[in-house]
């Protein structure tokens, strides 16, 4: 957690403040059982961006919620957040994927989270509505899922993205039910 409150997940302790909430194992364990505080804490429509995540989320069918933990995982609403591999905005999109889905600026949260939903739309309707699936495509890519026979694919960071963003989106989808 930062000076700001808000909490960062990260594969990467690169500061004294980091506190290990997943160990990489064959067991799924969820890092949000815990009491969470910050940005974590509070109810999607609280969240940074949620007017943009609930207009993909109308455009494309799919529940803000899942939207919003996908965002919470991938970038912990950072729009100027790039990856190693250079993933950019909200839904880390790489630039290819971005380009395909119409997004000209990844950084524009708008733009990212329109192009990302609508991909995400698309791999849940390419994997059968299979959530897991369309996650670990949307992680390692949809080949890397057809290579490995529809199945996860046995990439260490993807089989530590799948049940964080899940565990996220039942906790919402929880925490929105009992309000």
């Amino acid at each position: 957690t930062d000076d700001d409150g808000v909490e960062h997940l990260s594969n990467v302790p690169d500061d004294h403040r980091y506190r290990l909430v997943w160990r990489d194992s064959a067991e799924a364990r969820t890092p949000l059982g815990r009491p969470t505080k910050g940005l974590l804490a509070l109810p999607p429509d609280s969240r940074p961006f949620h007017a943009e995540i609930y207009r993909a989320s109308q455009d494309t069918g799919l529940d803000a919620a899942l939207l919003h933990a996908g965002v919470t995982v991938e970038s912990g609403y950072n729009q100027a957040a790039i990856s190693p591999k250079g993933a950019r905005g909200l839904m880390q999109l790489m630039p290819a994927t971005a380009r395909r889905y119409g997004s000209s600026n990844p950084h524009d949260p708008a733009e990212n989270l329109r192009a990302g939903a609508r991909y995400l739309r698309d791999l849940l309707a390419l994997f059968d509505n299979n959530l897991e699936l369309a996650l670990a495509a949307y992680n390692a890519g949809e080949n890397a899922v057809l290579r490995y026979g529809r199945k996860l694919p046995p990439y260490a960071e993807t089989r530590r993205y799948v049940p964080m963003v899940v565990a996220h989106y039942h906790q919402l989808r929880r925490r929105s039910a009992s309000n």
